[in-house]
């Protein structure tokens, strides 16, 4: 008969997220620093098994205690990759469905557009800066509703619209920084999902009614 030990269950993604999720709440009721966050949820997605996420969130998971559903944030995945220029010259620039954010991204505008949808989009880090420059051009933003956004801005001879209304909806999540410069041009930043032109027409007929 053979008594050798079984070894350890392996953690999944969602073993993995589940995990970042309960951190994240533990932070937003202050019962962990923000560096502390940072620090454990760096350890849990890189965590192999699930006694090690166990661990990460012992002495902050009240029983009982459920984590919020992970389809109400961002996913992420932390890595240097994902979109870092999106370039429209005399042009545009268009995301849309799931596609990845990088840590830090520039959306260059010059007598241009770009249209980024990021409400199916994930992200590759807790922190992201999107940083957008238009010059005789703009941008169009739509947010998720739960994503915290912090925006700042600077038109000249321009004008940058956001309407987002609560900046930061989800203590402890993850945070995308806007930085909107706009010379003779201008963004708009919106939360919800873009309305396709069907939508728009029906919205607009029956605001006309």
């Amino acid at each position: 008969m053979n008594d050798a030990p079984l070894p350890e269950l392996r953690a999944s993604d969602t073993d993995r997220e589940r995990a970042a999720e309960t951190l994240r709440r533990a932070a937003g009721v202050g019962r962990l620093t923000m560096e502390e966050l940072d620090d454990r949820l760096q350890t849990a997605y890189g965590a192999r098994t699930r006694a090690e996420l166990d661990t990460l969130v012992s002495d902050v998971l009240v029983p009982g205690e459920e984590a919020r559903p992970t389809a109400e944030r961002m996913p992420i995945r932390p890595g240097d990759d994902g979109a870092h220029w999106l370039i429209a010259i005399m042009g545009g620039c268009e995301r849309k469905g799931r596609w990845r954010l990088g840590r830090r991204c520039t959306s260059l505008n010059i007598m241009g557009g770009a249209d980024l949808d990021l409400n199916e989009a994930e992200l590759a880090g807790e922190d992201v800066q999107l940083t957008v420059f238009s010059l005789m051009g703009g941008a169009d933003i739509h947010v998720p509703e739960g994503l915290n956004v912090e925006v700042s801005d600077l038109a000249l001879m321009g004008g940058n619209g956001v309407d987002i209304g609560d900046a930061k909806p989800d203590p402890g999540g993850p945070v995308l920084r806007l930085r909107l410069i706009s010379i003779m041009g201008g963004t708009d930043v919106k939360r919800g999902r873009r309305l396709s032109s069907r939508e728009r027409k029906a919205l607009g007929h029956d605001l006309g009614h």
